[in-house]
């Protein structure tokens, strides 16, 4: 029976983090938001977001002054654009309160050039007023990023782009996977079965870490359960956070069609290497070859390919691979 990802009810759908201005909420700095109707109206129906606002958390109200990170000599710190308030202390305060309380989140969609939110690529300013470097994050962003390195983040602004979107609801439903597994109490036989689920879509994201990851699983005696765990998500998330070449999933499903290869007549199996090599050319999007492997693992029944998260990774509605 294929994996296959409905609309969760209200009440199951996967905690996610966000910037409370991209709901549409009126915090930021000129009193205004930058509502993402993507998120609200699309993502909202598989992930339940949990909003914040770190100005707003740390006490600062809306509308505010204007605020950018400057290069003084303890530091980077959070200012006023205009005069010398400074408001990391109160900035820091938030972030030591709140971090704990995130450990939930299964990922975080943060705002863009935000000296708080900002993923990265944000300008830290000389205290003469001249940009400096522009290779910081916010010091919100920052700390949740350290505290939680698995964590899938990305910016509101980077959705927009076909591939890291995908990229990071793939992630998110991994993840959320990961999550749930630990939280029922980690076994060999669950590590194990995550593994069997996400191993072609590893396979895709790094061969290289596919390769490394299969002989850390092959004796789980040999040392503690959570240290190999650890070792093994630790190399995991990072490797699913590289984008997929077209090549790697020309790859990843001449691995699934040889599964295939002696179940299926030379017409379907013609078909399928067609439709593979036409989106090889960027002639089509993944989502048709995609649907054929589908479609063939369905009708040979294969076991082991009922299992791949590859298959489905997400919701068939939002239609990700549609355009990648």
């Amino acid at each position: 029976m294929d994996r296959e990802h409905h609309a969760k009810p209200q009440d199951d759908r996967i905690p996610v983090g966000i910037s409370a201005c991209l709901q549409g909420q009126e915090v930021r700095h000129d009193g205004g938001h930058k509502h993402s109707r993507y998120c609200t109206e699309v993502l909202s129906r598989y992930f339940d977001f949990h909003s914040l606002c770190p100005e707003m958390g740390a006490g600062l109200g809306a509308p505010r002054q204007a605020m950018h990170l400057v290069d003084t000599d303890q530091g980077v710190r959070l200012k006023a654009t205009r005069g010398e308030q400074d408001f990391t202390d109160l900035m820091n305060g938030f972030v030591d309160r709140t971090l704990e309380g995130l450990a939930g989140l299964r990922g975080f969609v943060l705002m863009a050039k935000s000296p708080s939110c900002g993923m990265a690529r944000i300008r830290v300013y000389r205290e003469d007023g001249e940009v400096g470097r522009r290779d910081a994050s916010g010091l919100f962003a920052a700390a949740l990023m350290a505290r939680y390195p698995l964590l899938p983040v990305e910016e509101e602004g980077r959705l927009n782009d076909d591939r890291l979107r995908e990229n990071f609801v793939e992630r998110v439903f991994v993840y959320d996977d990961w999550r749930r597994l630990r939280e029922a109490g980690l076994t060999a036989k669950g590590l194990i079965g995550f593994h069997s689920r996400h191993k072609f879509q590893l396979l895709a994201h790094s061969e290289v870490t596919y390769r490394r990851l299969g002989p850390l699983l092959a004796d789980l005696k040999s040392r503690p359960l959570e240290e190999i765990a650890d070792d093994y998500i630790g190399a995991f998330m990072p490797a699913m956070a590289r984008q997929v070449s077209p090549g790697a999933h020309v790859n990843a499903m001449l691995h699934l069609a040889g599964f295939l290869r002696d179940h299926l007549d030379d017409a379907d199996r013609h078909l399928l290497h067609e439709q593979i090599d036409a989106y090889h050319r960027g002639d089509v999007p993944l989502v048709v070859p995609m649907t054929l492997l589908r479609g063939a693992q369905r009708k040979v029944a294969q076991p082991y390919l009922a299992l791949q998260d590859y298959l489905n990774p997400y919701p068939d509605a939002l239609g990700l691979r549609n355009r990648v």
